[in-house]
């Protein structure tokens, strides 16, 4: 089983990048291969909107995209890994997203597939880690997962979210939230 693991945090060994670190070895352990990819050390501008992808589905922008987006494409699950910034994804994640409206203009414009229609759908999972302890701290950032994931025939399986972590060795007072994220790893490769 093959699963792409993407750490959106501008931190290297954060909260989120450690929360990470435990679902991708719980993942490896139940015998998946997974494929790493670190936002912040790629090169990747945010979408111009130009539309250019209305040709054949690909974005015109010539950074590390393209190689992502194949990775993302023929990976069998998703695992991502964002920190909240006033209650959104990170601008590296936000990025990506944006960048994936060409593989949205493929999949509903080009190719015509009914809106919001999953055949088989592969499982996504999202780590997400805030300072704050907002109620619906989570919500807003859900949702844009939700889509994001569309775009590469991906279904949000499972959120799990973690309020209340700002300092980057927060998560080691909470040996639970590392064991929930491995274990999360595990069973999505039990699941497929």
């Amino acid at each position: 089983m093959k699963i792409t693991a993407i750490y959106g945090s501008p931190r290297r060994q954060g909260n989120t990048s450690r929360l990470l670190q435990s679902a991708v070895a719980g993942a490896r352990s139940a015998g998946a291969e997974v494929t790493e990819i670190v936002l912040r050390d790629l090169k990747l501008q945010p979408c111009l909107e130009i539309y250019a992808c209305r040709k054949d589905g690909r974005c015109a922008i010539k950074d590390d995209f393209q190689v992502l987006a194949e990775t993302l494409l023929a990976a069998e699950a998703t695992i991502l890994a964002s920190p909240m910034f006033f209650y959104a994804v990170s601008a590296h994640v936000k990025a990506l997203m944006d960048r994936c409206q060409s593989l949205w203009v493929k999949k509903y414009w080009l190719d015509e597939k009914p809106l919001g229609r999953l055949d088989n759908a592969k499982p996504g999972l999202f780590l997400a880690v805030g300072a704050t302890t907002g109620k619906r701290l989570f919500d807003g950032a859900e949702m844009s997962v939700r889509y994001f994931f569309d775009t590469f025939d991906t279904a949000l399986w499972k959120t799990l979210g973690y309020r209340g972590l700002d300092g980057a060795d927060d998560i080691l007072k909470h040996p639970e939230y590392l064991e929930e994220a491995r274990q999360a790893g595990v069973d999505m490769v039990k699941m497929v």
